[in-house]
C-alpha cells in the first residue's frame, strides 16, 4: 500500500521518551507518510522530540484525553488510511505492514490483536477478556481484542463515528463496535506490544468504573435489545414465578405480580424504541 495515502497519527501525553523511539523508525519506515503527534496538553519535552523530525504537532493547550487527540488528529489528517497507535513506545512501527496488507484484502478497519503475554497485568487480561465476550456477544462476531489502540481504518469510514467517541480512553471499543454496527468489515492481526516507557495514564480503579459503564452505553447504543431484554425477561420471569406461588398458596393475584410484570413490558418497550433509534442513528445518507 502506497505510504503516501498514510496518515499515522499518535496521541501523547508526556510520552517524549516514547516518541523518542519510534519517531524515527516511522519516519524512516514510512518516509511518505504523513506522522500526527498530538500533543495533548503535555509539560514535558514532547515539543522539542517532535521537532527534531518531520512530523506534524497538533497542540491541544488543555490535556482533552485519548480519544479527543485521536478525533483532532483524524480532523487533521489528510491520508486515506489512518493507523492509529499509542505514543508509549508499546506499539511496534514494524507491525503497521501487516495491518495495512491485510486492509489491502477490502477491509475497513484492521485491528492489532495482544496476546495474553502482552497484557500488562493479570487484571489487564481478565477484564479485556470480559470486555472481548461482551462485544462478541453484542456483534455476533468474534471480538478479539476490544481496547486495543494499535489499529487501521479507512479514514472515510473512521470519521463518521468521530461524534460518538468519548474523549477517554474507551474509544477503541466505541470504534469497533461502531463499525461493526455500520456493516463495515473488521479484521485482526496479532501483533507483540512491548513494555511501556513511563508511567501509565490508566487509573485501574477508576477507568475500570468508567469503562464498564462506557461499555453498557456501547451496548445500548449499538443493540439496545440485547441489553434491555434479558432484563426484561427476567422481571417477567419473577413475576410468573411469584404468581405462580401466590396462586397455589393463597389462590389469587398479587399487586407485586401485576408490577412485576408492568416493568417486564415496559423495559421491553424502551429496548423496542432504543432500537428504532439506533437504526435511524447509523442509517447512512447516500
Amino acid at each position: 500500500m502506497n505510504s503516501g495515502n498514510l496518515s499515522i497519527i499518535i496521541p501523547a501525553r508526556n510520552e517524549a521518551r516514547g516518541l523518542e523511539k519510534i519517531l524515527p523508525r516511522l519516519e524512516a519506515s514510512f518516509p511518505a507518510a504523513e506522522i500526527i503527534v498530538v500533543d495533548d496538553g503535555s509539560t514535558d519535552n514532547t515539543a522539542e522530540i517532535c521537532a527534531r523530525f518531520k512530523v506534524i504537532r497538533l497542540h491541544l493547550a488543555v490535556s482533552m484525553g485519548n480519544g479527543a487527540a485521536i478525533k483532532a488528529g483524524a480532523r487533521k489528517a489528510t491520508g486515506d488510511i489512518l493507523v492509529l497507535m499509542d505514543g508509549d513506545g508499546q506499539h511496534d512501527p514494524a507491525a503497521i505492514p501487516d495491518l495495512l496488507n491485510k486492509m489491502a484484502e477490502g477491509f475497513d478497519l484492521v485491528v492489532g490483536s495482544r496476546n495474553a503475554a502482552s497484557q500488562a497485568n493479570l487484571w489487564r487480561h481478565l477484564a479485556n477478556g470480559i470486555y472481548n465476550r461482551f462485544a462478541s456477544f453484542m456483534v455476533n462476531h468474534k471480538v478479539k481484542d476490544l481496547t486495543s489502540g494499535f489499529r487501521a481504518a479507512r479514514a472515510d469510514r473512521f470519521r463518521e463515528f468521530l461524534h460518538l467517541f468519548p474523549n477517554g480512553f474507551s474509544y477503541p471499543a466505541t470504534s469497533t463496535l461502531a463499525f461493526f454496527r455500520a456493516g463495515y468489515t473488521v479484521a485482526y492481526v496479532p501483533v507483540k506490544v512491548e513494555q511501556r516507557i513511563g508511567n501509565s495514564h490508566i487509573r485501574i480503579v477508576k477507568d475500570g468504573i468508567r469503562f464498564l459503564l462506557i461499555l453498557f452505553k456501547i451496548g445500548t447504543l449499538y443493540s439496545p435489545m440485547k441489553v434491555f431484554f434479558p432484563f426484561s425477561l427476567a422481571m417477567f420471569l419473577t413475576g410468573l414465578s411469584y404468581y405462580l406461588y401466590t396462586y397455589m398458596t393463597q389462590s389469587r393475584f398479587t399487586n407485586m405480580s401485576a408490577v412485576l410484570f408492568m416493568c417486564s413490558v415496559i423495559i421491553f418497550l424502551i429496548g423496542l424504541v432504543s432500537e428504532q433509534i439506533t437504526m435511524l442513528l447509523y442509517q447512512r445518507s447516500k
